[in-house]
C-alpha cells in the first residue's frame, strides 16, 4: 500500500475568530486567545486542535496539582465566544499537517 503525499489525510482550514464581546463574562473563565487559522478534519476537530496548541498548566512549572488539565476550560471550545469558519486556501497553504497554521493576537 503507497503512503506518499496523495494518500495523506484530507484536511480543511479552519479560522476560528472570538464571537463574544469583550465586556462578555465568560472570558472570566478563559482568557481570549486571539485568531487562530488551523488546518483540521472538522469544525468540531478545529475546536481540538486549537485548544491542544494553549499552553496547558501540566505544560507550566506552576500546576494546580498533579494529573490535572485545563485543556476542558479552553475558550475556542465555547460555541458562545469563538466561531468557527471554514476558509478557502489561499494566503494558507491547503495540504499540510493537522495543526495551528496562524495566530494573530487578540483585540478588543
Amino acid at each position: 500500500m503507497s503512503t506518499g503525499p496523495d494518500d495523506a489525510e484530507r484536511l480543511r482550514l479552519f479560522r476560528l475568530v472570538p464571537d463574544a464581546p469583550a465586556t462578555d463574562p465568560n472570558w472570566d473563565l478563559a482568557a481570549p486567545q486571539g485568531e487562530l487559522v488551523v488546518r483540521a478534519r472538522s469544525i468540531a476537530d478545529a475546536r481540538i486542535v486549537a485548544a491542544e496548541a494553549e499552553a496547558d498548566f501540566l505544560d507550566l512549572p506552576a500546576k494546580p496539582g498533579d494529573g490535572v488539565s485545563t485543556d476542558f476550560a479552553s475558550a475556542f471550545r465555547d460555541e458562545k465566544l469563538y466561531r468557527v469558519e471554514e476558509i478557502e486556501p489561499g494566503e494558507h497553504a491547503a495540504r499540510g499537517p493537522r495543526g495551528v497554521v496562524a495566530r494573530k493576537p487578540y483585540a478588543p
